[in-house]
């Protein structure tokens, strides 16, 4: 599919989307950046290790809620701004999103667990924390939003060891899952080189996934080395041939991370002016996401 006819077919206002990637890696940018152009709105985002493209899609209103361990464009900013503005109490957009924290290893393991078909999992990571003290969303609010599990956690006694307690973290239920793979066919086989990351296991939760990869090709040619192979097409209702469709993140083998991007946009980012003036100028001046690389091509040889 074209990526337009993707993210209208399965990407609905309301839906839990999980996005694959970790940080600046592999990250589906340029299937983010649809969202963003159809005005995808009260979207509960499962975030995991998280980066510019799920604070993008903050800025621009598309979320309800996010779950997330980790949200940043390491190397050029701490914490992403639209994030902070919209969770910090003198933010510019403060209070526009519920957020609830997990530590990275949980939820991982949470998104497991929704792989494998459970409705929670039985961690001790957070315990002892303030994970446990402090919940982002109440359980009054979480009653307003099905999406929602109603707690953050449930504590029990380790029916296997008594003298023990497990802390009980409800896994997520996916509507939809964006990755960005180097090579997939037609029919859905995707090769993920380098690490996987959780992308596999929000291919295998969700209801629908849609993939954009680097390379389109022959599904006989990824089934002769089966290997290698890392997504069948069982878990992918849609396939977006995207070259450098993860930039300005990294994708193994294939091209760095652009740092100029990620320089540029922490310091426009930090106020909402800066940050629609930014997405207006440097992302959606484009009609499509060739036009948009060519963009940043033609800043990079005029900053050179």
């Amino acid at each position: 599919m074209t990526v337009r006819e993707a993210v209208e077919r399965f990407v609905h206002d309301g839906d839990s989307v999980a996005i694959g990637g970790f940080v600046t890696n592999r990250r589906p940018y340029g299937l983010v950046y649809e969202i963003i152009r159809q005005k995808r709105r009260g979207l509960y985002i499962e975030g995991g290790p998280s980066g510019g493209d799920i604070d993008m899609l903050i800025g621009a209103g598309c979320v309800a809620a996010l779950m997330v361990s980790y949200i940043a464009n390491s190397g050029f900013s701490m914490v992403c701004n639209r994030f902070r503005n919209a969770v910090e109490s003198d933010g510019d957009i403060s209070g526009s999103i519920m957020f609830e924290d997990y530590s990275l290893d949980v939820q991982t393991l949470a998104l497991h667990g929704a792989a494998l078909g459970l409705s929670y999992i039985p961690v001790k990571n957070m315990i002892g924390s303030d994970m446990l003290a402090k919940w982002g969303i109440s359980e009054e609010e979480r009653a307003k939003h099905p999406k929602l599990p109603p707690k953050k956690y449930v504590m029990a006694k380790d029916p296997f060891d008594p003298e023990s307690e497990l802390c009980l973290v409800p896994t997520p239920r996916i509507d939809v899952a964006l990755l960005h793979v180097q090579q997939a066919s037609a029919d859905g086989i995707c090769r993920i080189d380098g690490s996987e990351f959780q992308d596999v296991d929000i291919a295998v939760a969700s209801r629908h996934t849609i993939v954009s990869c680097e390379e389109l090709v022959d599904s006989e040619q990824l089934k002769a080395e089966p290997e290698r192979n890392t997504i069948t097409g069982l878990c992918v209702d849609a396939v977006v041939h995207m070259p450098r469709g993860a930039h300005p993140s990294q994708c193994f083998g294939r091209y760095d991370y652009d740092s100029r991007f990620f320089v540029e946009y922490d310091k426009a980012s930090r106020t909402k002016q800066g940050f629609e003036k930014f997405m207006a100028e440097k992302v959606f001046a484009a009609g499509t996401h060739s036009e948009y690389l060519k963009i940043w091509e033609q800043n990079t040889v005029q900053r050179s």
